[in-house]
């Protein structure tokens, strides 16, 4: 059976190649610094999560006043639809008896004077 090999330089033969993949002892300095990045990161990390947090409690307020003024506006929607039902009503039973409408007079068009022609000079 023939063994393959890594190609020259890819990231399998330079892992398993380098030599500085050895557990080389740290100094206490690179501990410090590592300590360091850490918990800089960790911080980081959670004020990250707490701005995330406080965006999505801003979004879910946001959408709870939307919709309440949501619901309040489909009230006002019905209640407009009730009176436009009730006034086209009303409407219906005053044009049946309505002298106005049931004069045959009214329908005769009259003419009428311009009234952009009597503002200007002649």
């Amino acid at each position: 059976m023939s063994q393959v090999l890594p190609a020259a330089g890819s990231v399998l033969q330079r892992s398993v190649a380098a030599p500085g993949n050895q557990p080389q002892p740290q100094s206490p300095d690179d501990d410090d610094r590592k300590v360091r990045r850490r918990e800089k990161n960790r911080v980081a990390a959670q004020r990250s999560r707490k701005k995330q947090t406080q965006k999505a409690d801003k979004l879910h307020e946001e959408y709870e006043c939307l919709e309440q003024e949501n619901t309040v506006l489909r009230r006002e929607i019905g209640k407009l639809t009730e009176e436009l039902k009730h006034l086209s009503e009303a409407l219906k039973e005053h044009e049946k008896m309505c002298p106005l409408l049931l004069c045959p007079m009214n329908f005769v068009p009259v003419p009428r004077p311009d009234p952009v022609a009597g503002c200007l000079p002649r």
